[in-house]
């Protein structure tokens, strides 16, 4: 088995939740940086990592780093790492993504286009030809630039991990399935917990939270960029772990996962999606006005992404609706409330402090993931 040294990048300010899940994979944690974490792995730990991480963005097999401050140094760098081991004569190679931050070299075109030129100078030398066809399988690869310090990842995931196959229709601001994973991951819940969101929009906090309790594997039902790179890892490897994810699903578990949202279109949107991810039975979706919150039960969980104003004509509505937020949640006494929003008044509108507040970058889009906590469950007897 080849050893690996493997890169999952993430939402900023969810790496912890990712270190939790790399380390319950049983993976050795090499290095936490702000929106990726690093870890030792074989080619079974690569195909693991993309079919069960809920949180990871994608997983990159790191080739090597290096210091560059100049484009002839970041060249040099490029070529000195080794590509031969990893893309074939007919491989298709492109720098996919450059990001670069506190960096001397931070234009992302310039960044990608010398370093393709200095791998095809890598590969002719060691493969003897002076041209390449590009027509098998793809290597996209990926570079971070952090004060000069240069990492070189190759892709193995392709499309992104949030990418689950299940929503195929989606609402006009949708919450991306791995931060809403991550977002669940943040809170105490587990499948035998009520969890209710009020603005469910396309279904993603309720399927994630289904797909959990289920102990269903997120990339289950999607391809990876990896599986066509049979010198790298073996089909086998990709059949066995897509066994191991199948054997793990638990669709007769109970659960208490509700979706209410005040448009019926989504509402059925939200129920084609629950059923395209196989939960559609574990999950209750009705149309229902957040004015209309109420559950007969204790201790539940509000986990919600409600609507935060970002079209102008919307703002002035704002003020009204997360105080029906707050008024509802004050009658369901025992329970626990964690929003994302943009909306900086939501805690004065709410009328309550939450009693932790954590920053999101949303996409582009600073968020605030507010917790208001409620009180433990009294612990059941044993019998």
């Amino acid at each position: 088995m080849r050893r690996f040294e493997l890169i999952a990048p993430c939402h900023f300010g969810m790496e912890s939740v990712l270190k939790r899940e790399i380390t319950d994979l049983g993976y050795d944690i090499t290095d936490v940086a702000d929106g990726r974490v690093t870890f030792f792995g074989d080619e079974e730990a690569l195909c693991r990592a993309n079919i069960f991480l809920r949180t990871a963005e994608r997983i990159l097999i790191k080739i090597g780093s290096f210091h560059a401050e100049t484009f002839e140094e970041l060249f040099q760098g490029t070529k000195s790492l080794p590509w031969e081991d990893y893309i074939p004569k007919d491989g298709k190679f492109w720098v996919a993504k450059a990001a670069s931050v506190k960096s001397k070299l931070f234009s992302p075109s310039d960044i990608q286009s010398i370093m393709k030129k200095a791998m095809v100078d890598r590969l002719k030398s060691q493969y003897e030809i002076s041209w390449f066809p590009e027509d098998g399988a793809s290597f996209p690869v990926r570079v971070f630039l952090m004060k000069d310090e240069v990492t070189v990842g190759l892709d193995s995931t392709g499309e992104s991990l949030h990418k689950r196959g299940y929503r195929k229709l989606t609402a006009k601001a949708p919450i991306a399935e791995n931060l809403a994973a991550s977002l669940i991951m943040l809170t105490p819940w587990n499948g035998g917990r009520i969890l209710v969101d009020p603005f469910c929009g396309s279904g993603t906090f309720p399927i994630e939270a289904a797909m959990m309790a289920a102990n269903m594997a997120p990339g289950r039902n999607r391809s990876f960029t990896a599986e066509e790179w049979p010198h790298i890892v073996g089909k086998k490897i990709w059949y066995d772990t897509c066994d191991e994810a199948e054997e793990m699903v638990d669709l007769s578990v109970e659960t208490d996962i509700q979706g209410y949202d005040i448009d019926e279109d989504m509402v059925k949107i939200a129920r084609e999606n629950a059923r395209m991810a196989g939960v559609d039975k574990l999950i209750h979706f009705q149309r229902r006005g957040v004015e209309d919150l109420h559950h007969p039960k204790k201790y539940g969980f509000i986990i919600t992404n409600p609507p935060y104003g970002e079209r102008l004509q919307d703002k002035s509505q704002m003020p009204a609706l997360y105080r029906t937020i707050g008024e509802r949640f004050r009658e369901l006494d025992s329970w626990s409330m964690y929003l994302i929003t943009a909306y900086e008044q939501a805690e004065k509108d709410i009328g309550r402090k939450a009693d932790k507040n954590r920053k999101i970058y949303n996409g582009m889009m600073k968020t605030y993931y507010y917790q208001f906590l409620g009180p433990k469950p009294p612990k059941r007897r044993e019998i």
